[in-house]
């Protein structure tokens, strides 16, 4: 595996451009101080009942996602090249969601095998002509960036996955800002660092701008399964900060194909819903007969139009790793431009040439489950056993179209705070692209870190933690 590239620190020890002002910064301060503000930091997230359930724990309760005062820092020039390749990549993929749902001129083109979409799971044949607001499918995307090291201390940025189904995260990247302006005052006062906060903003308009056709003063609620979902607390924080209402399927129902929210004053009528459901629950009528979750007869309404779901249903088909390959391909097909960030290098193990070398070769590479999600069902093969690397295989070999695999990236690495002290942790970056109208999203997004030395798996769920993300505005 290639040396990871270190966000703070070059090649030759000398400290990078972008984190100069904090290296001097962080150098000054004595390390009682420090100690005093993680330990103030770990007290306030335990207030605001900030936690998440790590699946697979013998213990059910909830923990708090290890914060680092750390920051990732991204110079100006490097977000804005971020933030184009971010919006050309979601306006294919709200495209190519658009079409295979109506003319399927992709798939007539012979530029993505048929069978991988009509044969998917993932793909909703209950979708096909339904017609959605500005034709926009994922109206809230979060697009997984990681960083590699491709020579002469260079770092390339390459898309890892892209979330589309119901992308979470967003709460801890505002509440890392806020943590760390208000441990941190003067650091905000030395450099220029965009703001985030005005995110909640603009979700709401975003939202309100794909409401159904001819609504003109819409009403938005956050639909949520319930507190014991295990981001919870990011539907509250959302539709709080939002000031819209949080509700859950028995809030709603559906009459004469239009929805309802119950009140104390009375139903009143719901144009948009962001919803933290998963397809299979939405509605009991269409989808899972046994889901407690859902609003019966929601997707009458929304195929009928009176309702915009966001996401909308059937995205899950764009984000599953199968098709994650062929992104760039859409780019081409739907932009007629280059992909300005480049996917992972990616083998397609229904491929038998594919199959062939990753069998041969997993002890180096990465291996996922093309249904994945949040870490699991994963190999990552420089650091498992024989016995995982052996049941793997066996896995792979009886389903050989359920698996893709990648090369071992060295992520890059950013100093974090560890037991032993502050050391070099792998880390990925969440940015949230939204699209409506328009396509806009906040500077920075959320930066997880693989807290276990050597870890490449960054994932909350999986143990890892987060950083505040630092966009730097203008020249610093």
């Amino acid at each position: 595996m290639k040396t990871a590239y270190d966000e703070m620190y070059a090649a030759d020890g000398s400290v990078r451009e972008s984190y100069k002002s904090y290296a001097n910064w962080f150098q000054s301060i004595p390390d009682e101080v420090i100690t005093r503000k993680r330990e103030a930091a770990d007290i306030a997230f335990h207030r605001a009942g900030i936690t998440f359930a790590v699946y697979g724990e013998a213990s059910s309760q909830e923990r708090l996602i290890p914060f680092d005062i750390i920051p990732r820092i991204i110079p100006s020039q490097e977000w804005q090249r971020m933030t184009d390749g971010l919006r050309q990549r979601v306006k294919a993929l709200n495209a190519f969601l658009h079409d295979i749902y109506h003319k399927q001129e992709i798939l007539k083109a012979g530029v993505i095998p048929a069978e991988q979409i009509l044969g998917n799971n993932q793909f909703r044949r209950e979708m096909v002509g339904v017609d959605v607001p500005e034709n926009i499918y994922a109206h809230i995307a979060g697009v997984d960036l990681v960083r590699a090291d491709t020579g002469n201390n260079c770092g390339e940025y390459y898309v890892l996955e892209d979330n589309l189904r119901t992308p979470s995260g967003v709460s801890y990247m505002l509440e890392n800002r806020k943590m760390m302006m208000r441990l941190f005052p003067e650091l905000f006062s030395r450099q220029k660092i965009a703001p985030v906060e005005h995110y909640p903003d603009l979700l709401l308009n975003n939202l309100r701008s794909v409401a159904p056709y001819g609504v003109t003063d819409p009403n938005v609620v956050i639909l949520t399964p319930g507190q014991y979902n295990s981001a919870y607390f990011e539907h509250a924080f959302l539709a709080q900060q939002m000031g819209v209402e949080l509700v859950d399927g028995n809030d709603l129902f559906v009459q004469n194909e239009n929805v309802f929210m119950r009140t104390t004053e009375g139903p009143r009528r719901v144009d948009v819903i962001y919803r933290r459901i998963d397809d299979d629950y939405l509605d009991p009528q269409v989808f899972r007969s046994d889901s407690m979750l859902g609003v019966p007869g929601l997707f009458s309404a929304y195929r009928a139009g009176t309702v915009t779901l966001t996401n909308a249903v059937g995205t899950g088909i764009a984000d599953d790793k199968a098709i994650y390959v062929h992104v760039p391909e859409m780019i081409r097909f739907y932009c007629g431009e280059e992909p300005i960030l480049s996917n992972v290098p990616t083998w397609e193990l229904s491929k038998p040439e594919d199959l062939k070398y990753t069998l041969a070769h997993l002890p180096e590479l990465v291996v996922k489950e093309v249904h994945g999600s949040g870490g699991y069902g994963m190999l990552v093969g420089p650091t498992a056993s024989t016995d995982e690397i052996r049941l793997f295989r066996e896995k792979i070999i009886a389903n050989p179209n359920g698996y893709i695999a990648q090369p071992t990236l060295a992520l890059s690495t950013c100093p974090t705070y560890v037991e032993s002290g502050v050391a070099p942790r792998h880390i990925d970056l969440r940015p949230y692209v939204l699209s409506g109208r328009e396509i806009t999203m906040v500077p920075g997004g959320l930066t997880r870190v693989a807290l276990k030395e050597g870890s490449l798996v960054v994932n909350s769920s999986q143990g890892g933690g987060t950083k505040d993300t630092w966009v730097l505005e203008g020249e610093n």
